[in-house]
């Protein structure tokens, strides 16, 4: 069964009471009857009661309700909410939006547990370590707060330090995920298209890698190794003898939020540089590096003297290969030239586009959308918007793309938000034109050309080399008997079980009619004990049977299905 995977001790059946228990007070409980968990945790009783929600939640919406279950269930089903709303193609647009609000109503932890995960950590108390450690947390966040402090050389440090005993509960939590992810792929209509086990183990593995921070310092100074030779943009330093899997220690870097309008004026800072500045350095990380901050809302970005652009937290990050550096460039063009032909030939090369796709509503949709931009003055034209705009028509017709991709749409587009707010004249398609024009001429050079050729060429020679053995082996398979095809039967564990439940109640009613019956015969005879005039064991039969007819009832009526 799916569920043994879940550790079967007291912590994670009372975490998986409260998980379902949120679910049915938000008004989730149809789900939860729908996954059958009882039966799959074979627990003698049911876990929990379903019920319905309260009338105050029944008049929100069922995007809302279901942030509020997110938020209450904790850290971890908070990071699965924001890993959801970067996945166009699974959710809903009210659900995204409604995602998008999630936040961290998380208290911070008290200091002396921080000082004494730090010293668990790095092997020596704080009072060894740095000068001075300010007991109030700058930022708390789910999995960390931070703090500041000072070196014993005298230089100022933010310290990252993650919340005690984290792990055990996001690998509780991410257990259960697991199990019901099964569960929805099983037993929930059309589940196994969005491939909610795959998402898990996605999530998993990318909260397992977040609550290393020693991965988030390495990032840190790939992006600093990135940008060694740029003036314009300023990466915080790593002390690594100050840093583990649970603690990391950055330089202290003093500035001005991006989005303090006045005060950057005030510090006589341009904001047209700024904002030029800002998004040349996002395009190279996108276009040049091919790694991007995925996170960078005002928080994360300070502006220095000299109109120096400082960022910080480099715990989501987004990555793009040579291919889609070159699709999101083609897009760009298709829209600008009002080609809907080219971009739909675009989507075929990627594989993106597969054969149930409806290519004449496709079409029409293309048309519409290029037609919604193409009167838009180059100025006025959000880049940001526009491939948010084309990722809800790839997740209508279930055209899958990259992740990366919408994780770029939202940062770009917030990074665009923020020019704009800068300087009213900025222009983002002004300065991608120079990036885009780059991958075009570098990839349709000879060098680039010749190159691919080659791969061609060397792929079609492995293929040679391996054809006959495979053949050779397909056909020695089918003379010795072995050649087996496996057909899995998706959906019957569903069927069964409900059948499994019917003839359990038609066997039940069948007793309590045979009860009824006989206790009627029995009326009959004047014979045995009696009551009030009536034989003892007739009482008895009927008082049996109408305990076991309601209960039966009851159990139907609980279960939504007469």
């Amino acid at each position: 069964m799916p569920f043994n995977r879940i550790n079967r001790n007291i912590r994670s059946l009372k975490r998986y009471r409260q998980v379902l228990g949120t679910l049915i007070k938000y008004g989730f409980g149809h789900i939860v009857e729908q996954l059958n968990i009882d039966y799959y945790l074979e627990l003698g009783k049911r876990i929990v009661s379903l019920g319905t929600a309260s009338r105050e939640l029944e008049r929100l919406t069922q995007a809302a309700r279901f942030r509020l279950v997110l938020e209450e269930l904790g850290p971890t089903f908070i990071k699965l909410g924001q890993l959801l709303s970067t996945r166009a193609d699974i959710v809903s647009a009210d659900i995204l939006q409604e995602l998008q609000k999630l936040q961290d109503h998380i208290p911070a932890v008290p200091t002396d547990q921080i000082m004494a995960e730090i010293h668990r950590e790095l092997g020596y108390p704080v009072e060894e370590l740095f000068a001075t450690f300010e007991e109030t947390p700058l930022a708390t966040a789910s999995i960390a707060q931070v703090h500041r402090g000072t070196l014993k050389s005298g230089e100022q440090i933010v310290c990252k330090v993650r919340r005690p005993n984290i792990e055990a509960v996001i690998e509780t939590d991410t257990d259960i995920m697991m199990g019901m992810a099964y569960l929805i792929e099983k037993h929930l209509p059309g589940g196994e298209m969005y491939d909610p086990v795959s998402l898990v183990k996605e999530f998993r593995r990318s909260i397992q890698r977040e609550l290393d921070f020693s991965r988030e310092g390495r990032t840190t100074e790939r992006f600093a190794a990135n940008f060694a030779d740029e003036e314009t943009i300023h990466i915080p330093g790593v002390f690594w003898d100050l840093t583990g899997k649970t603690v990391l220690t950055l330089e202290y870097v003093a500035g001005i939020k991006i989005s303090q309008h006045e005060e950057l004026q005030e510090a006589g800072l341009d904001l047209k540089v700024i904002a030029w500045n800002g998004a040349d350095n996002f395009l190279k990380q996108v276009f040049i590096h091919g790694l991007f901050h995925a996170d960078p809302h005002p928080g994360n970005i300070h502006v220095m003297p000299g109109n120096v652009i400082c960022i910080f937290d480099f715990g989501m990050v987004g990555r793009l290969d040579e291919d889609l550096k070159l699709h999101l460039t083609e897009l760009l063009l298709c829209v600008l030239h009002r080609d809907v032909d080219r971009l739909i030939m675009q989507l075929l090369y990627s594989g993106e586009l597969h054969d149930e796709s409806n290519l004449k509503s496709l079409k029409r949709d293309l048309t519409e959308f290029i037609d919604d931009y193409y009167d838009i003055l180059l100025q006025d034209l959000k880049v940001g918007k526009l491939l948010i705009d084309f990722v809800e028509i790839l997740t209508e017709y279930q055209i899958k793309f990259p992740s990366n991709l919408l994780l770029l749409s939202r940062a770009l587009f917030v990074m665009e938000g923020m020019g704009r707010q800068l300087d009213p004249d900025f222009n983002m398609v002004e300065q991608i034109k120079p990036f885009a024009e780059q991958i075009i001429k570098d990839r349709y050079s000879p060098s680039s050309i010749a190159k691919e050729s080659a791969q061609v060429l060397q792929s079609y020679h492995a293929l040679g080399k391996s054809l006959p053995k495979d053949i050779k082996e397909f056909i020695n398979r089918i003379n010795r008997n072995k050649f087996k095809i496996d057909v899995e039967h998706r959906g019957f564990e569903r069927l069964i079980n409900d059948l499994d439940k019917s003839t359990n109640r038609i066997s039940f009613s069948m007793v309590i009619g045979a009860l009824i019956i006989g206790s009627s015969l029995i009326m009959q005879i004047d014979k045995g004990p009696v009551l009030f005039g009536f034989p003892v064991l007739g009482l008895l039969g009927y008082t049996v049977a109408g305990v076991l007819g309601l209960g039966l009832a009851i159990a139907i009526l609980r279960s939504g299905r007469m």
